[in-house]
């Protein structure tokens, strides 16, 4: 299973990274959500590297232009609500592409909030089958949300590729896809942090996503 990390080389997404990261520039959610948004557009600019291509004649007003586009079906696919403006950066760069949406959260199961459960209410997902999927969720901690969304997913099908995009991810998570999701399995992070606190959230992390992205949950 190939694991691509981003902040391992350099480039414009570390900037991105670093704003998330800082406290004070998460006041801003509307900052927040854009720079979620933009790595999901860096990360989906590489995945696309790794299609299928076939070239395709177009015609211009002066002439017939052949070019060499992508031939995989791409369905692109989310675990409500964090997920939304990562989702967005990869629709951005896949506009022809199907949606999926997972409803998956965490819910602890001690009094000390040391014990994660996680609970799936909500599916609507198009055929997978033999399609390329992309399962976009910022936080890889656990990896526990990350495979029961798939699970949910492929009830619609097999598909022929998946790749997980995630901005951060922890060594626990990635060891838990690895053990979990087949070998046509792709992992790509904007970066690994080294552990996660007792609660679950990865460190240093950024903290919650979701409230991050939309404000605390009632």
């Amino acid at each position: 299973m190939q694991i691509n990390i981003f902040n391992k080389t350099n480039s414009v997404l570390n900037r991105y990274l670093a704003e998330i990261r800082d406290k004070d520039y998460q006041k801003n959610r509307l900052l927040f959500r854009n720079n979620i948004m933009r790595i999901g557009e860096i990360e989906a600019y590489e995945i696309s590297k790794t299609f299928r291509y076939a070239k395709q004649d177009v015609e211009t007003p002066l002439g017939t232009a052949t070019e060499n586009l992508p031939t995989d079906n791409v369905v692109i696919a989310t675990v409500l609500r964090a997920g939304l403006p990562f989702h967005t950066g990869f629709l951005n760069i896949f506009d022809h592409a199907d949606n999926a949406f997972v409803s998956a959260y965490r819910t602890y199961t001690n009094e000390e909030h040391t014990e994660v459960g996680i609970h799936v209410e909500y599916l609507a997902a198009p055929s997978v089958e033999d399609k390329t999927l992309i399962i976009a969720d910022p936080m890889l901690a656990t990896g526990g949300s990350m495979e029961l969304g798939y699970k949910a997913f492929i009830q619609k099908g097999t598909p022929r590729h998946i790749h997980i995009a995630c901005v951060i991810a922890t060594p626990e998570g990635i060891e838990h896809i690895k053990h979990t999701f087949p070998d046509n399995t792709t992992i790509w992070c904007g970066a690994v942090d080294p552990k996660m606190n007792s609660h679950k959230y990865i460190v240093p992390g950024f903290g919650d996503a979701g409230d991050l992205c939309y404000g605390e949950k009632i």
